[in-house]
C-alpha cells in the first residue's frame, strides 16, 4: 500500500468512526466475547450440516443478493460517497464499489461453492496398522473463523459462503469504510441462514464496536479458532503482531512479471496489460517489470502500456529504451518496494536470468512471480528457485485467485509457510481429526 493510499485509508476510517457512538471499553469487550461465545454455538450447529443442506443455504444466499440487490447497491453508495467527501484514493474506492456485475460475480461464486465437494470429511489418508487398529485421518471445521478486513465488501460474502460450506461459523470486522454494505450485506446473510434452518449466528459481525472490537477480537483465544487478516501491510502487521488468536497471514502483493530475451512480443504486451490494467487495485496485480537486456519487446510494451494510462517508473537502461512519445520518471528502492495498487508501474532491465531472480527476492512479497518465455530451461528454473506462494509461466499474475484455480472463492491470498499458501478455499478452512478404532487392543 502506498503512503497516500494508506493516508487516505486512515482518514477515511477515522471519519466513519466517528459516526459511531463511543462505547466504553468494557462493555465492548463483554459484547465481542458474547458474539464469540454464540459463534461457538452455531459452529456446533453447522458442522452436523450435511452438504446437501449447506448448497441449498448458498444457493438461497445468492438468490437473496440478486433480490436485494438495489438495497445493497443503495449502502454501497452511500460508502462511495462517504470516501469521496473524505479524499479516499482511486484504488480504494474500486475495492469498495459493487456493480451489478459484480453482485452477479459473487452470486456466481456462491453457485460454484455450492457444486464443489464438501471438505468435511474427506479422507487425508488412513491405514489399517499390524495389530489392528483401523486408522484415518479426516478434515473437519476450524470452528469459529474470523476476518479482519478492508474497504471490500465481496470479502463479507466470499469469507461467509467458505466458512458455511467448510462446516464453520465466522465473525466479521469489515472496517469502517464499507460499514454501510456490509451491514445490509451480513443482514441478508443473516436472514436467509434462518429461512434455510441454519442459525443467523453462524454469520456475525462486530463493525458496531470499531477498532476496540477489534482488538477485543484479536485476543478471543478459545472463541476464535483461527484469524485472518486482508488489506493492507498495516493491517496484516497489526494483526499478526497482536493476536493471541492463531493467524493465517495473508501479504501484499509486490508481485513481478520477468520477460526473457526469448519471450513472444505480443504474448508479453497482452500478458502485461491484463496484469497491470484489468483490475489495478487488487493483489494479484503486476507491480514491476524486468526486461532482459537482449529483449526488444519493451519499446511495444510500454507503448501499450502508456496508452491505457499506466505510469512507468524505470531505472536508467529502461529509460532509454523507451518509444518516442512514452515518458517515465527515474525510479528508486522506494518503486522496487510499493504495492501501487494503481495504474503505476516499476520498470528495470536486467542482463540475465540471475539477476531476475536476485531482483525478486530482495524486493518480492512472496505473493505471486511470472516468467514470459520461450526457453523450457528458464521455465524450469524460474519455477524450482521461485519461493513464492504462486509462480506462473506464460499468463497473467492476475490468475492467482481462488475463483480462477477452482476453488470456488477464496479468503485470501496466504503468503506464509504454515498449513494453507497461496488462494485460501474450502480445504483451508478445515483442520483434521484422527480417529482410531479397534477391537480392545492395548498398547504393550
Amino acid at each position: 500500500m502506498t503512503d497516500t493510499v494508506a493516508h487516505h485509508e486512515t482518514a477515511h476510517a477515522a471519519a466513519q468512526e466517528a459516526e459511531l457512538p463511543a462505547a466504553q471499553p468494557a462493555d465492548v469487550e463483554a459484547a465481542v466475547l458474547a458474539v464469540g461465545d454464540r459463534a461457538r454455538a452455531a459452529s456446533r450447529a453447522v458442522a452436523r450440516a450435511n452438504r446437501a443442506w449447506k448448497d441449498r443455504a448458498l444457493l438461497a444466499i445468492g438468490a437473496a443478493l440478486k433480490e436485494h440487490e438495489a438495497r445493497i447497491l443503495a449502502a454501497n453508495e452511500k460508502d462511495l460517497e462517504s470516501g469521496r467527501q473524505n479524499g479516499t484514493s482511486k484504488a480504494l474506492l474500486d475495492r469498495l464499489a459493487l456493480t451489478p456485475a459484480r453482485i452477479d460475480g459473487l452470486v456466481a461464486a456462491l453457485e460454484n461453492l455450492a457444486g464443489l465437494p464438501d471438505p468435511v470429511g474427506t479422507v487425508v489418508r488412513g491405514q489399517t496398522l499390524p495389530n489392528g487398529l483401523r486408522m484415518r485421518q479426516v478434515n473437519v471445521p476450524m470452528g469459529v473463523v474470523a476476518a479482519i478486513y478492508e474497504a471490500r465488501p465481496n470479502v463479507t460474502v466470499d469469507i461467509a459462503g467458505l466458512a458455511l460450506k467448510s462446516g464453520n461459523a465466522v465473525i466479521l470486522r469489515g472496517g469502517s469504510a464499507a460499514a454501510h454494505t456490509n451491514r445490509e450485506l451480513v443482514a441478508i446473510l443473516r436472514d436467509t441462514l434462518v429461512d434455510v434452518g441454519l442459525p443467523a449466528d453462524a454469520v456475525q459481525t462486530i463493525d458496531e464496536y470499531g477498532r476496540a472490537g477489534a482488538e477485543v477480537l484479536m485476543k478471543a483465544r478459545g472463541r476464535v479458532d483461527v484469524l485472518i487478516p486482508r488489506g493492507g501491510r498495516e493491517l496484516i502487521q497489526n494483526v499478526v503482531l497482536n493476536s493471541t488468536v492463531p493467524v493465517i497471514e495473508t501479504g501484499e502483493g509486490n508481485v513481478h512479471i520477468f520477460v526473457d530475451e526469448s519471450a513472444d512480443e505480443d504474448m508479453a504486451v497482452e500478458i502485461l496489460l491484463n496484469a497491470k490494467t484489468q483490475r489495478p487495485s487488487v493483489c494479484n496485480t503486476v507491480e514491476t517489470l524486468l526486461v532482459h537486456s537482449k529483449s526488444t519487446v519493451l519499446p511495444a510494451v510500454a507503448r501499450a502500456l502508456a496508452e491505457r494510462g499506466v505510469r512507468l517508473h524505470v531505472d536508467g537502461r529502461s529509460m532509454a529504451a523507451l518509444p518516442e512519445g512514452v515518458g517515465g520518471v527515474a525510479a528508486t528502492d522506494y518503486d522496487w518496494a510499493t504495492e501501487y495498487m494503481d495504474l503505476d508501474l516499476a520498470v528495470a532491465t536486467v542482463d540475465s536470468l540471475d539477476e531476475a531472480l536476485e531482483h525478486i527476492r530482495r524486493w518480492s512479497t512472496g505473493h505471486t512471480e511470472a516468467i514470459i518465455t520461450n526457453d523450457l530451461r528458464n521455465a524450469e528454473r524460474f519455477i524450482a528457485e521461485i519461493d513464492s506462494a504462486a509462480v506462473i509461466v506464460n499468463a497473467s499474475t492476475r490468475f492467482t485467485d481462488g475463483g480462477e484455480l477452482g476453488l470456488g472463492a477464496e479468503v485470501g491470498i496466504s503468503t506464509q509457510k504454515l498449513h494453507a499458501r497461496g488462494p485460501m478455499g474450502l480445504t483451508e478452512l478445515t483442520t483434521t481429526k484422527w480417529i482410531v478404532q479397534g477391537e480392545g487392543q492395548v498398547r504393550g
